[in-house]
């Protein structure tokens, strides 16, 4: 009987190989998976960002309107504020009159002539 040679006819050889490229694949894939979270997670947290500061403005216009209002309502309780508002409706105290100063009145003749085209001066020269 001939030998046969035991190096080519392990049946392990060719197991490890295929077992040891696939868990390299699979170590990659996980690998590649996990990069694209992280991007993709980045570019959320980069937009998050940016609706953080514009809600951050948002908040701010709101504050200085609020301390607006709020310095308005204190100034409604003042008897001044009140006195005002009452006149410009119309209203006088006993024993007070009302002046009206109208405006002055605008001048409403008008030179025709500066209005007419050069024709129409000419034709009224000629007498047409």
């Amino acid at each position: 009987m001939i030998s046969k040679s035991r190096r080519y006819n392990k049946p392990g050889v060719h197991q490890t190989i295929f077992f040891s490229i696939f868990l390299g694949l699979l170590f990659l894939v996980a690998v590649c998976f996990l990069v694209f979270s992280n991007w993709k997670i980045s570019q959320r947290r980069a937009e998050f960002r940016v609706q953080i500061e514009a809600f951050k403005k948002g908040i701010q216009v709101l504050e200085e309107k609020n301390a607006q209002l709020r310095a308005g309502i204190s100034q409604t309780g003042k008897e001044s504020y009140w006195e005002e508002k009452i006149r410009q409706e119309g209203y006088k105290k006993p024993g007070e009159e009302q002046v009206v100063v109208l405006p002055p009145e605008k001048n409403k003749e008008t030179k025709t002539e500066t209005g007419k085209s050069f024709w129409q001066r000419f034709l009224e020269k000629i007498g047409f």
